[in-house]
């Protein structure tokens, strides 16, 4: 059920983001999929409140000549061909996954939000849609009632962290101030009680694509690379280069060699230990990357290749006997790991509009400003400590 879409586009500026209490939103390390090395980033923290009053004069500038790195890369990235040009032809829709920017490793970080969301807006979307999604409360539960190892690390810091009441004080604040930089910037915040943000995504996606639009999916989220098409792609921080680096079909073949439509398929059969989904290794450790990437190559998705397993022989007699033995086991992963798609939520006309950007850096420079004056006391207590 909807329980709350908030898509309010403020245009004030000079306010500053209240440091509210009221805890009408809540960001948590759900979606957070990999770790990124705090101390890597600190200096570069430090030195975003450049890049937002960069972003002032980068606002009024136009042509193809002004479009920034990120714009290049898109389009440098591109697959040639007739859908190529197609594909170029559609405007962009991003969504931001903004959860995993508000942390630094396990770490409640505003710092790292202000200077990846300052990036994000001067060099990747610009004035492009933007549409950004949170976790919504108890939006892991239907999967962990299908492996309760799904994200158990993960509840179990949560709870440690819930535990301290200055903590969770502090975590409201920090989603408030979060939610109220994103809306001064034209950003429509969705989040859907129930549902985790990467349900959320998959699910206006769809609608998007069905609209005529591209997608790029802001996000280090591994899970969307099951989204990966010639018109949706993926945009993600990369801590050691500092800046936001495209990721397209192109580059997923070159990991892979294999189809981003198997991506899925793929992942249940090796598991995600981020996310406490075990791999079929387990059970049979001669079942590697390589097998299955072989066997995929070959059947195309899981289902498949189970179904042909059943009746015939499809591989060495260890991975025929892994997937004979152990093929609820890959189903269940199945079900874990896919992204829903049929989220009740509705794609807003408002949302598809070109964002106006002309007030951003002044917006971000206040955020800054903010940071400096009203360091979070936990934040404070993990630095002293």
């Amino acid at each position: 059920m909807l329980k709350m879409v908030e898509a309010a586009m403020v245009t004030q500026v000079h306010v500053k983001p209240p440091l509210s209490t009221t805890p009408y939103v809540c960001i948590s390390t759900g979606n957070l999929r990999r770790k990124t090395r705090g101390t890597k980033l600190a200096k570069s923290c430090k030195a975003w409140k450049l890049i937002a009053a960069a972003s002032a004069s980068s606002s009024s500038s136009s042509g193809s000549f002004n479009r920034t790195v990120g714009e290049q890369l898109f389009r440098g990235n591109e697959i040639s061909g007739n859908k190529k040009e197609r594909s170029k032809s559609k405007k962009r829709v991003f969504f931001l996954d903004v959860n995993p920017l508000c942390y630094a490793g396990s770490t409640p970080s505003l710092d790292f939000f202000g200077y990846w969301i300052s990036l994000f807006f001067s060099q990747v979307s610009l004035s492009d849609p933007v549409i950004a999604v949170l976790d919504g409360e108890g939006g892991s539960e239907h999967r962990r009632q299908l492996l309760p190892s799904y994200k158990a690390h993960r509840r179990k810091f949560l709870s440690q962290l819930s535990a301290c009441h200055k903590f969770s004080m502090d975590h409201v604040r920090r989603s408030q101030v979060v939610i109220d930089v994103l809306r001064k910037c034209n950003v429509p915040v969705v989040k859907m009680e129930g549902h985790e943000a990467d349900d959320v995504v998959a699910t206006l996606v769809g609608q998007v694509l069905q609209r005529g639009y591209r997608v790029v999916i802001a996000s280090p989220d591994k899970d969307f690379k099951q989204l990966i098409s010639e018109d949706v792609q993926i945009v993600l921080p990369v801590t050691e280069l500092k800046r936001w680096s495209f990721y397209t079909v192109k580059h997923y073949n070159a990991q892979y060699n294999c189809d981003p439509c198997s991506d899925l398929s793929f992942r249940c059969i090796m598991g995600d230990e981020v996310d406490g989904v075990p791999g079929i290794q387990n059970m049979a450790p001669g079942f590697g990357r390589k097998t299955a990437l072989k066997l995929l190559k070959k059947h195309g998705s899981l289902e498949n290749l189970l179904n042909a397993a059943a009746v015939r022989t499809v591989g060495k007699q260890y991975a025929q006997d892994a997937l004979t033995k152990h093929a609820d086991f890959l189903r269940r992963n199945y079900e874990v790991l896919a992204l829903k798609r049929d989220v009740d939520v509705h794609l807003q006309e408002e949302w598809l509009i070109e964002r106006d950007r002309c007030n951003d850096s002044i917006i971000l420079s206040n955020f800054l400003k903010v940071l400096e004056e009203n360091k979070m006391p936990f934040q404070q207590k993990r630095s002293h400590s």
